[in-house]
């Protein structure tokens, strides 16, 4: 088990951590890399990386159908908001890995989601061997 740490610095985004979670996968490792957002206010998503529009059209899409000031909201903290579009992306992924490449799809990437920044987060980064005969390839 190791850990990713994302800086955001913005209230709400997605940050590309793709290349974050290769690290930390073994050259020849085949099996499952599973991903823990440890945080109730952010979440994990693959969605395309190639154009920045779709982020910005995703938080925007967000943001309307659960806007951040809400009267009905009772938490006392005041990011229900955040709870909420947590909730909606989710907080955990398991990816497919090959000799040591996760398995994505041409335009696809893996996003931590924030909802309640700038914070310090981590997510949880845990591989767990499959069987090595070869039957799928990239």
């Amino acid at each position: 088990m190791s850990e990713i740490h994302v800086r955001t610095t913005q209230k709400t985004q997605m940050e590309d951590i793709t290349h974050l979670v290769a690290d930390q996968i073994p050259g020849q490792f085949n099996g499952l890399c599973h991903l823990f957002c440890m945080h109730t206010t952010a979440g994990l998503t693959v969605n395309e990386n190639a154009d920045p529009d779709v982020v910005h059209d995703m938080l925007l899409e967000l943001e309307r159908l659960v806007p951040w000031r809400n009267p009905v909201f009772r938490h006392l903290e005041g990011n229900s908001a955040a709870h909420v579009k947590s909730t909606l992306v989710g907080c955990d992924l398991t990816l497919s890995v090959q000799h040591g490449k996760l398995i994505l799809g041409t335009w696809q990437g893996v996003y931590f989601c924030e909802f309640d920044g700038p914070r310090n987060r981590r997510v949880a980064v845990a591989l767990l061997p499959g069987p090595d005969d070869g039957r799928f390839s990239a």
